[in-house]
């Protein structure tokens, strides 16, 4: 895309990225943001680590954009000076935009090539050891579902932020395994603090709802500092649809950056319904293989 932009910005074509909900979070450490901020934030934290150019567009927290476009992950178009639809994919192809360009605008005599460009890319920030925890087996059939937290108007932020997924079982009956996962958001730049109590998770549940366990303790870590998530597998029976399992959270995060570290307390509630925009984990990516059980081709992989 940048070495199209480059070709083709001096004939009035102007190019954009548009910031969707994540295809892939946990990829390079990034996960879903709670706040229009927090989407803002990782517009900039693109800008840094991958040393592109091109003007973002940020969408809203309802993913309106997303929608409308088709909710494909890495879609691509192009419009006319009136706004009109003039080409469209699911799926970003630079080598056939580039020929939809020389269409409709012109071919250029000197295309740029990707050797070109010296991008500055940088990596993702680095706050302490990683590896440490070691990660659960998780079912194979696991689907996010919504979670809403309790956002405060003058709260700390999410410093770890709660992904939940549930088996298609328990999305469709009301029982199944349920997972929780607190995974540090990389941009507050914050690391766990094991030197005092673990995090520590309390769950309650709605009338007639049984849970395998409603307080759930973090893993006693030897390493003073680390960035893995704090995961939970809990089996759920009988639980409605239309109420939520309220989720409180306690842990302790430090930003040595700047010096601090704070107790948190933070409060969510989970609703049995399928988040259509938490986009799915590639569990198996750095073992090579995709969601499907095929050989990931980095050029076929989604933008997150």
């Amino acid at each position: 895309m940048e070495t199209i932009e480059r070709d083709y910005s001096s004939r009035g074509v102007q190019f954009f990225y548009i910031y969707k909900a994540l295809a892939h979070p946990e990829n390079s450490g990034y996960i879903q943001p709670f706040t229009l901020d927090e989407r803002l934030l990782h517009v900039k934290e693109a800008g840094r680590t991958l040393g592109s150019r091109i003007p973002w567009i940020c969408d809203s927290m309802q993913n309106d954009l997303k929608h409308a476009l088709g909710d494909a992950p890495n879609s691509e178009f192009i419009l006319d000076a009136e706004g009109r639809v003039v080409r469209k994919r699911g799926w970003s192809n630079p080598g056939q935009l580039r020929k939809d360009l020389e269409e409709l605008v012109g071919p250029v005599e000197n295309p740029t090539r990707v050797a070109d460009l010296d991008l500055k890319v940088q990596p993702p920030p680095k706050v302490a050891a990683r590896g440490v925890v070691e990660r659960i087996v998780r079912p194979q059939n696991l689907q996010a579902i919504w979670v809403e937290p309790e956002i405060k108007e003058k709260g700390k932020p999410f410093y770890a932020k709660l992904r939940a997924e549930a088996e298609s079982n328990l999305i469709r009956s009301g029982s199944g395994k349920l997972y929780l996962g607190f995974h540090l958001d990389p941009l507050y730049h914050v690391h766990w603090n094991n030197l005092t109590k673990p995090i520590k998770v309390r769950l309650t549940a709605p009338d007639g709802t049984e849970l395998s366990s409603t307080t759930l303790d973090g893993p006693k870590v030897e390493t003073p500092a680390d960035i893995d998530p704090r995961e939970f597998l809990i089996d759920v029976t009988g639980w409605p649809v239309d109420t939520p399992i309220k989720v409180t959270v306690d842990y302790y995060a430090c930003n040595d950056e700047q010096g601090w570290c704070l107790a948190i307390q933070q409060k969510y509630e989970l609703i049995r319904i399928k988040d259509p925009d938490a986009g799915w984990i590639q569990r198996n990516a750095g073992r090579g293989q995709g969601r499907t059980g095929q050989p990931n081709d980095p050029q076929r992989r989604p933008m997150d």
